[in-house]
């Protein structure tokens, strides 16, 4: 049976005030042909199908046409929730999309209800293989809040949580695995999936860093043992622990200016009976030129001249603009759009370098919160406060507990 693994696609991302869909529907196109050419069995997403809890329209538009396109191509799609996806956005539908050839697992449920069978494609329901479909997971969903732990308690309590989780869907999954067995006299193999960080992965500014209580990373050994673990989240495709069966596939466009380099890819995972048999990354075509250039405003001159070259008349390249010598001169933005004038491209943001801390900060205040998280706004106003490291640490724990328990409201 062959897979494709993919995750955060993020439909609906507002990025600098620019549309990301002519590139997801790039995207489905472009899927589809590939699903076809690599006689791919089911597609699975491992969360953040959405950008936000409430998705625009056009994204819901989106997501029905991958979900129709798929069940027309004869092919099994499993959507897992992610720390973006609003659990009740993605139940509202999910019986309708269970006609459809589309399993959804929105939150973390009984372990008998997180167990998929995937069929092989055309293959009238024979089983390919059986997922332990784990989404992301919040507090709520295995734990239960206890008054006076201390954040090394909790962090510990949630890992404890989250590994017996992980361990009775595996067991769940176990059991199925020999029902079929014992029905189909072989082997199916048995993978699992994630919505998380892992201890050792390799992050980036455009992930919005999650907080399962006060768990910051997941060990790899608290993995169970299956075939392949699919996971989602982190937006750079990578290996976990140099484990090749345990897989990050990373987003398959680029969700900000620091990803603008990287290769995006989904993986093609082939399993047979005696279990995993190969992992092929596929690269996903850039369908929206992102670039970052910095400089002075002569070296600029030449850099925006080189970025043009893959832009065109038909499509402009977005560029993140960071100055640095020139930065202290107030009419900065006249002077990037004068450079810029008969290119093809279009300034999303203009950074100022500065050399030292007091000029930065002024710096900063040129930005718009546009261009800041709320995570970025907290981290500067507490940096700007002559505090030990302990107490920075507490303050920093308390935020993120908050905006988690906020999260879990919205949702």
């Amino acid at each position: 049976m062959r897979i494709l693994h993919t995750s955060d696609w993020h439909l609906g991302q507002h990025f600098m005030g620019k549309s990301r869909q002519a590139e997801h529907q790039a995207l489905i196109d472009w899927l589809l042909i590939q699903v076809d050419a690599h006689a791919v069995d089911a597609v699975l997403i491992a969360g953040d199908i959405f950008d936000t809890g409430a998705p625009p329209s056009y994204a819901r538009e989106l997501y029905s046409q991958l979900v129709v396109r798929l069940h027309g191509a004869g092919v099994a799609l499993l959507l897992l929730g992610g720390n973006h996806d609003s659990v009740a956005t993605l139940g509202e539908s999910r019986a309708l999309l269970a006609c459809l050839s589309t399993t959804v697992v929105a939150a973390a449920e009984g372990a008998a209800d997180q167990i998929v069978v995937l069929p092989v494609r055309g293959g009238q329901g024979e089983a390919g293989c059986i997922v332990c479909a784990v989404p992301f997971i919040r507090p709520r969903d295995v734990l239960q809040s206890q008054a006076g732990q201390s954040a090394q308690d909790k962090q510990l309590a949630m890992q404890t949580a989250i590994a017996a989780h992980y361990q009775s869907v595996s067991d769940a999954g176990r059991a199925r695995q020999a029902e079929l067995l014992n029905t189909l006299g072989r082997s199916v193999p048995l993978i699992a999936t994630g919505h998380l960080t892992t201890v050792g992965a390799s992050s980036n500014e455009s992930v919005r860093e999650i907080y399962v209580g006060s768990l910051d990373a997941f060990p790899t050994a608290a993995f169970p043992v299956v075939d392949y673990i699919a996971l989602g989240h982190i937006h750079k495709p990578q290996k976990v622990g140099g484990l090749d069966h345990i897989r990050y596939c990373g987003s398959p466009i680029a969700l900000g200016f620091d990803e603008a380099r990287q290769q995006k890819e989904v993986l093609l995972v082939d399993l047979g009976a005696g279990g995993l048999c190969a992992i092929t990354p596929l690269a996903v075509p850039r369908f929206q030129p992102l670039i970052s250039v910095s400089g002075n405003l002569l070296e600029l001159a030449d850099a925006i001249r080189a970025a043009a070259t893959e832009g065109s008349a038909e499509q402009s390249v977005w560029l993140e603009v960071t100055v640095a010598e020139d930065d202290y001169l107030s009419d900065l933005p006249a002077r990037i759009e004068t450079l810029t004038q008969g290119f093809p491209v279009e300034v999303l943001r203009v950074r100022r370098q500065r050399g030292t801390a007091a000029a930065s900060l002024t710096g900063e205040l040129s930005e718009t919160l546009d261009e800041l998280s709320p995570d970025d706004v907290f981290e500067r106003r507490l940096a700007q406060e002559d505090l030990t490291s302990d107490v920075q640490l507490a303050l920093g724990q308390r935020y993120r507990a908050v905006v988690a328990s906020l999260t879990e409201t919205s949702a």
